[in-house]
């Protein structure tokens, strides 16, 4: 396959990861690896190996943290480890419910059902711990788009003979 070709595959992939860093329709940072890989392996680029190690170990740690940061932040505002373990079992629920945004949504439900299963009597501790895990989605989310636009700007200034 031509290079030009190859390099314009690239570049689709990485921008389609960093939209999916935001958009739970798309893998996000795995098409940003993907395109990475491809690059790396199916051009005659340059780039060094540390870049991909680099980026795979991130890409690791922010799939965990996609899972670990709403979960701590929840307790940072005053949930408790039922709202955090409701916010794992929701966020996995919530994948397979076939509405937009489901994972997101299960999220919060469950850490809004853990704290009330926690206790029924307080409504404003759970809506805060929900809070704070919207807040460490947020957190998370931005991880990963850094992540993502960083692997386009090595790929693009590799591109360009800078690195």
């Amino acid at each position: 396959m031509d290079t030009a070709l190859i390099n314009i595959l690239c570049l689709i992939l990485l921008v389609l990861g960093i939209l999916g860093t935001f958009l739970p329709v798309l893998p996000g940072l795995v098409l940003s690896i993907c395109g990475l890989l491809i690059y790396k392996f199916g051009t005659d680029a340059d780039l060094p190996m540390i870049y991909i190690w680099a980026f795979v170990i991130l890409t690791l740690i922010s799939v965990v943290l996609s899972y670990v940061i709403p979960a701590k932040t929840n307790r940072k505002y005053g949930g408790t480890r039922w709202g955090s373990i409701g916010s794992i079992i929701g966020t996995i629920v919530g994948i397979f419910i076939p509405i937009p945004l489901g994972f997101l949504v299960g999220m919060f439900a469950g850490v809004f059902i853990g704290e009330l299963l926690h206790d029924s009597k307080d409504m404003n501790k759970a809506l805060q711990s929900t809070k704070g895990a919207f807040i460490g989605f947020i957190y998370g989310t931005g991880f990963s788009l850094v992540v993502g636009v960083a692997m386009f700007l090595v790929v693009v200034l590799n591109m360009l003979g800078v690195i």
